[in-house]
């Protein structure tokens, strides 16, 4: 078949598509449980991969990456470094990224960054970060892969795959008030739990989906993680178009699943009868309606993440922060998920209300998300995030606690001292 021919068959799903497409010697149609070996289009890492990866590279014999137009290095989960051990890992990316030539970005989170500079339609995309899911929001085949993988994409340019089987999630209905996309990404993990979608393809769809920001599907794609997706995917639309026209970006090429494609399973989200939803401690899939939990005492709120951090998000947590203030002797965390990001919302004048209103604003990084500066949990606190994950000890020490919410639910929570219904502020 050629390009043409697999582009339009009704009879394949997107990953089958894709991963058809990207073949790099045999040409026949891939299915599921097929394996396929792929060409790469990125190749990213961050500093708690990369530093491995270069390793493993430099052991493999390499010394030039395969494309340095193809390989993005980003410093963002610790930074300003909090140690000298982690200023030695960020000295490595650099001399590294000034060896082969490649990109290196510091101080804007991986995902934020290449949704707003390299994802397009159509990319295979893989970066040695789980959350790489992320970049199906703009219809690119993304998934996270191990720091020796990566070291073996810089070296060759290539992986392989084993096909996905797909789950299509359909949002239908109409979002109510103080419902987002968050809501719904929770809704689905609390159906399938968190291993309900260990390595398939997730691909969203219905009349909700179709009005949603891309910055709402990449929360989406980002949390499809956390059932465990290998991919997943918002397929092409006038949404997509317009977003790339204004960072002035094209696809590489336009892929969508056929409507006759044989899929594993179909889960529908009646989005009208949702409530505002948090993921109670420790698991991503311990999830209740904000109902549920309501008046739980917390020390901590934390807005940002690559899983809501984006400027949207500051924007709805800012309508319900403005002329009101922060509970005494709670946190409030706000880190924007890029310098483009932060940029934006000190232009528009968001900063300023979250600042007024007791926030602590800090720079572009991963921050408290991963537990490692920035808002460390210490024994038995209690946090809300916007972030994607709340195991045990995620954001600090073994005994915290970390509830996963929607920024408006989280700056609602933040006003009143202990979890509480956004709608309440609206």
């Amino acid at each position: 078949m050629n390009l043409a021919e697999i582009i339009h068959d009704e009879d394949l799903t997107f990953a089958e598509k894709m991963l058809t497409i990207k073949q790099i010697e045999q040409k026949e149609v891939k299915r599921s449980g097929d394996i396929a070996i792929v060409s790469v289009d990125l190749a990213a890492g961050q500093d708690g991969t990369s530093p491995l990866a270069i390793k493993v590279f430099r052991e493999m014999g390499g010394t030039k990456v395969w494309d340095p137009s193809k390989v993005l290095l980003v410093i963002d989960h610790t930074y300003p470094s909090a140690s000298s051990q982690i200023s030695g890992l960020h000295k490595l990316m650099r001399i590294f990224a000034q060896e082969q030539g490649v990109k290196l970005v510091e101080g804007s989170i991986i995902h934020q960054v290449i949704l707003e500079d390299h994802a397009a339609p159509g990319m295979l995309i893989v970066g040695a970060d789980s959350h790489t899911t992320t970049h199906g929001a703009l219809g690119a085949f993304a998934t996270g892969i191990g720091s020796t993988e990566l070291a073996a994409v810089w070296l060759e340019g290539k992986i392989w795959f084993k096909v996905p089987s797909t789950i299509r999630v359909y949002v239908d209905g109409d979002l109510p008030k103080g419902v987002y996309a968050k809501d719904i990404a929770l809704s689905f993990i609390g159906q399938v739990g968190a291993d309900g979608a260990n390595y398939k393809s997730v691909e969203w769809k219905g009349n909700v989906v179709s009005k949603l920001s891309i910055a709402s599907r990449a929360t989406l794609c980002n949390m499809s993680m956390e059932a465990g997706a290998k991919n997943a995917v918002v397929e092409y639309d006038t949404i997509t178009e317009s977003y790339l026209k204004e960072v002035n970006r094209s696809p590489m090429i336009i892929v969508k699943s056929g409507r006759k494609a044989e899929i594993e399973d179909e889960i529908h989200i009646e989005c009208s009868k949702l409530e505002p939803m948090v993921a109670a401690p420790s698991r991503v899939d311990n999830v209740k309606a904000v109902t549920e939990v309501e008046g739980t005492p917390i020390d901590q709120a934390f807005i940002g993440s690559c899983t809501n951090g984006r400027l949207e998000d500051l924007i709805e947590a800012a309508k319900i922060l403005r002329g009101r203030k922060v509970k005494e002797h709670v946190r409030l965390i706000i880190t924007p998920a890029s310098r483009k990001v932060y940029h934006e919302a000190l232009k528009l004048g968001i900063l300023e209300i979250l600042f007024e209103a007791g926030a602590v604003i800090t720079n572009p990084t991963c921050g408290a998300c991963v537990g490692t500066h920035l808002g460390i949990l210490g024994e038995g606190e209690v946090a809300i995030a916007s972030s994607n994950r709340n195991f045990v000890g995620r954001m600090g020490h073994p005994t915290s606690k970390v509830y996963l919410a929607s920024p408006a639910t989280v700056a609602a929570s933040a006003i009143k001292g202990v979890i509480t219904d956004p709608r309440d502020f609206l």
